[in-house]
């Protein structure tokens, strides 16, 4: 059986990257990924991920993540595939505001990530599509806030 860190990450990263409308339809795409759970689980998984819905830009009802304003969902790949790569692109700073760009779909579960860390240095997140604005404190340093992020993304630079 696969933990539940693994599971959430799974459900984060298929809402993420296709347009799911029911519980049945995330079941069926999970249980492609290699979990087996029962509805009253996804749908505790939802609550707590605070995963809603909300109308696409065909106006057909969808699940989206916390922090996802806009849909530009374009390239279908599976779970396992996303896992694999973190979807960073960049990291830039400019004085306390720090800037990660991301492939799209992916920064709100980047942004989810990073707030479930408590880092001293970031005040706060707020993710789009495909970028993530980190307000740093005023007494952090851009290398201790660039070693804190590489904990959270795997292939930060």
């Amino acid at each position: 059986m696969k933990k539940k860190t693994d599971r959430l990450d799974a459900i984060k990263m298929i809402v993420s990257s296709k347009e799911i409308s029911s519980q049945d339809e995330l079941l069926q795409a999970l249980k492609t990924e290699g979990f087996d759970l029962t509805q009253a689980t996804l749908s505790r998984d939802l609550k707590q991920m605070k995963v809603a819905k909300a109308a696409n830009t065909n106006g057909k009802y969808v699940y989206v993540l916390p922090n996802d304003i806009m849909y530009k969902r374009n390239n279908i790949v599976t779970a396992s595939e996303m896992l694999m790569n973190s979807g960073f692109v960049s990291l830039q700073f400019s004085g306390n505001i720090a800037v990660i760009r991301t492939r799209p779909g992916y920064a709100s579960s980047m942004a989810y990530d990073i707030d479930n860390r408590e880092c001293p240095a970031i005040l706060g997140t707020i993710a789009g599509d495909d970028t993530i604005m980190l307000v740093l404190h005023e007494a952090a340093s851009h290398d201790e806030v660039r070693i804190f992020l590489s904990q959270v993304i795997p292939n930060l630079h």
